[in-house]
């Protein structure tokens, strides 16, 4: 990112909500023309992790269920949180995921860069990962998580981020980030 001097002023903050992943935070500010205003922000105590595992064939695996926040089902690649308190690296924090979504571990990982997913209202950051040479071991999903597994050609997973299919903005960017690799 670059450098700019910051043109907002906070005056004061206050904690609005807290829970063990988040904090929604009320500020009060001096905005960019120097007039008084509030800032909503919601802070995020993991940084979201996201997966692209793609085997010898060709194939990706996508994870399938249904999202509380949106009462819908939705497809995405394996993703997860890091806790950034525990001091766990996003890369074995993408192992975790994996294993614990697919049942697969991956030999070969390439960081795929890193992306801020809402910035006008939190500080969410995600780190997204490619994971190549596959092998199969037992899935074990958190309680929360009905997960469905799609295996499916690397190139029709990425035609899904693209037509909508996908509608999940960190595995659309992650899979959209593949072509530039020359994987297809």
């Amino acid at each position: 990112m670059e450098t700019e001097n910051n043109p907002w002023k906070t005056l004061n903050q206050e904690t609005a909500y807290e829970n063990a992943w988040i904090r929604v935070e009320h500020h009060e500010v001096l905005n960019p023309a120097g007039n008084p205003g509030i800032y909503g922000k919601v802070h995020f105590k993991n940084t979201a992790i996201s997966i692209v595992a793609i085997d010898a064939e060709g194939f990706t695996y996508l994870v399938g269920q249904y999202r509380y926040t949106l009462n819908a089902y939705s497809w995405e690649v394996p993703e997860g949180g890091c806790s950034i308190e525990s001091g766990e690296s996003t890369l074995a924090a993408a192992k975790r995921e994996l294993l614990e979504e697919t049942g697969l571990v991956a030999a070969d990982w390439t960081e795929l860069g890193e992306v801020y997913l809402s910035n006008s209202v939190s500080d969410e950051k995600a780190v997204m990962y490619l994971a190549q040479n596959l092998s199969q071991h037992q899935a074990c999903p958190e309680e929360t998580e009905q997960l469905k597994i799609r295996k499916l050609p690397l190139k029709e997973a990425i035609e899904m981020a693209q037509n909508g299919q996908i509608t999940d903005a960190l595995s659309v960017l992650t899979l959209l980030k593949i072509p530039a690799l020359h994987l297809l």
